[in-house]
């Protein structure tokens, strides 16, 4: 999980432009019997940040390892690991808490893989705030992620270099407008049409970055229950053929997030999509950062 200042999350829908995850999904299936599970980090009575992750339905032997991992700017470290060999079983790693976001990731070396939820830590038992997240984007979702925080989306799961080359932006411009500017630069350079600046989409995508500003988490989720399909349908954006979201937290300017996004796979795919015609964004500021939402459509 590669982040900039924050993390990264996207997601997105469509059954028309569904074709990569469908064949993402079908890749994984024939492993479906065999799975590890790394479920989120928690403090424990004793102050200390406890992971664990398991490794079930398997019936041949392998190397089992969890890593605790730390979001940070640029890569995130790995501040703690362990590993198990065996068939089947648990595996648990402990280290001292210090303020941060920390999420568990699992890997069996036998193509499986597992990642937790993100969760912000105070260091005292009463303060652990869950942070989900997802990978990345297709359509409509591939969760590539994001811990910039992923997901970009496909039903969805970096480190960023500053940008350089982009046009410098106009003056009085939005930083939503701003984001719109420089989306449609880095699509230029793919050969895509550039996205219509749609005022539904970037109502749906305010009101979604204000609603994670104000509630304090991070998710195509909001907390109401309602997914990116139900927020773009309610702002009014009809018809809808092709759909896709990328959400991030952290990052301080429109270069930052644009940069972000594109060096994740899944965000990139959604930005890069030549499919989409039309593009919200909006943007919320919060003790813990910019929240950062683009909405991705085509009638």
């Amino acid at each position: 999980m590669r982040r900039p200042l924050g993390l990264l999350l996207c997601l997105g829908s469509l059954a028309a432009l569904s074709t990569p995850i469908a064949t993402a999904h079908a890749a994984a299936s024939p492993q479906a019997e065999c799975r590890v599970y790394a479920a989120k980090p928690r403090l424990t009575p004793a102050g200390r940040i406890q992971a664990s992750a398991a490794r079930l339905g398997c019936d041949d032997t392998a190397l089992v390892r969890i890593r605790i991992k730390r979001a940070v700017p640029g890569a995130d470290p790995v501040v703690k690991s362990t590993s198990l060999r065996g068939t089947n079983g648990r595996v648990t790693v402990r280290l001292q808490c210090a303020p941060g976001v920390y999420y568990t990731v699992v890997t069996d070396y036998r193509g499986n893989v597992g990642r937790s939820r993100p969760v912000r830590f105070g260091c005292s038992p009463s303060t652990p705030t869950p942070t989900p997240t997802t990978s990345p984007t297709a359509s409509p979702t591939a969760s590539p992620t994001a811990k910039p925080t992923a997901s970009p989306t496909a039903k969805p799961t970096s480190t960023p270099k500053p940008t350089t080359t982009s046009p410098a932006p106009q003056p009085g411009s939005s930083l939503s407008e701003e984001v719109v500017r420089l989306t449609n630069a880095e699509r230029q350079k793919g050969g895509c049409a550039p996205l219509v600046s749609d005022p539904q989409l970037r109502s749906a995508a305010q009101g979604h970055s204000d609603d994670m500003a104000a509630k304090n988490y991070f998710s195509h989720t909001s907390q109401d229950g309602r997914d990116m399909t139900a927020r773009i349908k309610a702002s009014g954006f009809s018809p809808m053929r092709a759909w896709a979201e990328n959400i991030a937290m952290g990052q301080r300017t429109p270069a930052d997030v644009v940069t972000a996004w594109m060096n994740s796979s899944g965000h990139r795919a959604n930005i890069m999509n030549c499919a989409y015609t039309h593009l919200g964004v909006g943007v919320a500021n919060s003790p813990r950062g910019i929240y950062w939402t683009q909405n991705f459509a085509k009638h």
